[in-house]
């Protein structure tokens, strides 16, 4: 189908799927990051229900070390503060390029459609009536 287009909706075909492979990287960065979020929100919970003087230990790389409460805590509120922000960033990237693609989308069906006729085998509406 790509041979016989022209060359204008050559190129926007090849952006909507550029687009589309961004979607999918941008989804899985933000699933990423809420998951993240969401066990560091639970920990920071977690933390609540435990006393200031037990003994805590953090994960750095292959090891634990021994923390003190003020400090877990403090970096747990870091790190929440910090998914936050960045959850909300990729939303605002996924909106952004769903509405490039949406427009671009448009684009190229309207260039279709002026090329082969609304409802031809190149369009969007497939094979077209019988």
């Amino acid at each position: 189908m790509q041979g016989n287009l022209p060359p204008e909706a050559q190129e926007k075909l090849e952006e909507l799927q550029d687009l589309q492979d961004t979607a999918q990287q941008v989804a899985v960065q933000k699933n990423q990051a809420e998951t993240q979020l969401n066990e560091a929100q639970t920990a920071l919970e977690e933390l609540d229900d435990i006393d200031e003087d037990t003994t805590m230990f953090r994960e750095v790389g292959e090891l634990f070390v021994k923390t003190g409460y003020d400090e877990a805590k403090d970096d747990l509120d870091e790190k929440v503060d910090s998914l936050e922000i960045r959850v909300e960033t990729l939303e605002k990237q996924e909106e952004r390029v769903q509405e490039q693609f949406e427009k671009l989308q448009t684009e190229l069906q309207n260039m279709l459609g002026g090329a082969g006729g609304p409802g031809g085998a190149g369009g969007p509406g497939g094979a077209g009536g019988a």
